[in-house]
């Protein structure tokens, strides 16, 4: 596989970065993109490195290190990001296009396909935050609202501590939850507040993410193949339980994949999953027919 070769494509409202690998050889299947969000493309490096024999995709979401936004404005929504995914997928000029999407690309990748279903032949969405589909959405809800505030008082300390704790809660969200969480964990954000109220999760995309409701009947109509993928290790975790209740809802079952919500990382950002199972089982996944 060739080293990444960097693009950059102006979109309305920012400008995007995004990195194609060339394959050793031709395999015949259509390119892969590998996305999240927030994370960047540089946590997909050690799973690209997996899939040497066909094109393989990465960026950086609109307002994530490479990919500047122009246009001022602190929050984004997954239809911006769905649309900064078709002009990816168009200016690549590929007729349609594979893809593992993880977290809240999950959520993004989600809205290409109901909104340009022709652009892809298989969607991978990997444990998207979808609190609004949970049975105690309710709750969830209620619980990211308050984190979200939780943040803008403090900043990414206690934001992220709290970010945390709800990430991996298990089971349905009790009432009144981010009032017991704790205001700091060691590793999470900075001792004290820099002021900053722009962080990528929780001031950017936390809450429309969450929130976000979705087309399932476009989604049920669209050609495309979607499979929830749920990890092995976050069982009951908010994001497994909402990848669970999307599959209910588009009529299959979540397949399971090794590790946790950060299954795949290999060693990015300080953290180590099952990367090698993590790819055999996409390559898997991918490979089976539509």
């Amino acid at each position: 596989m060739s080293d990444p070769t960097t693009h950059t494509l102006d979109v309305p409202g920012a400008t995007l970065r995004y990195d194609v690998r060339e394959p050793d050889g031709d395999s015949g299947a259509p390119p892969l993109l590998l996305i999240a969000s927030p994370m960047s493309a540089q946590g997909f490096g050690t799973l690209a490195g997996s899939f040497t024999d066909r094109t393989v995709v990465t960026y950086d979401p609109r307002g994530v290190a490479r990919s500047e936004r122009t246009d001022g404005a602190a929050t984004a929504t997954p239809e911006e990001h769905a649309d900064d995914l078709h002009r990816v997928i168009a200016d690549l000029g590929a007729d349609r296009v594979d893809v593992f999407a993880s977290s809240g690309g999950a959520v993004n990748a989600l809205v290409l396909v109901a909104q340009h279903p022709e652009q892809v032949r298989t969607l991978v969405a990997h444990e998207p935050p979808a609190a609004a589909v949970l049975p105690d959405r309710e709750a969830a809800l209620a619980a990211v609202a308050d984190l979200h505030a939780a943040y803008q008082a403090g900043g990414t300390g206690p934001g992220m501590a709290k970010f945390m704790a709800l990430a991996s809660h298990k089971g349905p969200v009790p009432a009144g939850f981010i009032a017991h969480a704790p205001d700091s964990i060691p590793g999470f954000g900075p001792a004290e507040d820099d002021g900053r109220r722009d962080d990528p999760l929780l001031g950017q995309n936390l809450i429309s993410s969450t929130t976000h409701e979705y087309d399932f009947d476009a989604l049920r109509a669209a050609p495309a193949r979607i499979v929830m993928a749920a990890g092995a290790h976050s069982e009951g975790q908010l994001a497994q339980r909402a990848a669970a209740a999307i599959a209910a809802r588009l009529g299959s079952e979540p397949v399971v994949f090794p590790g946790g919500h950060a299954g795949f990382l290999g060693g990015e950002f300080g953290q180590t999953g099952e990367p090698e199972a993590f790819a055999a089982r996409l390559r898997e996944v991918l490979d089976e027919p539509a």
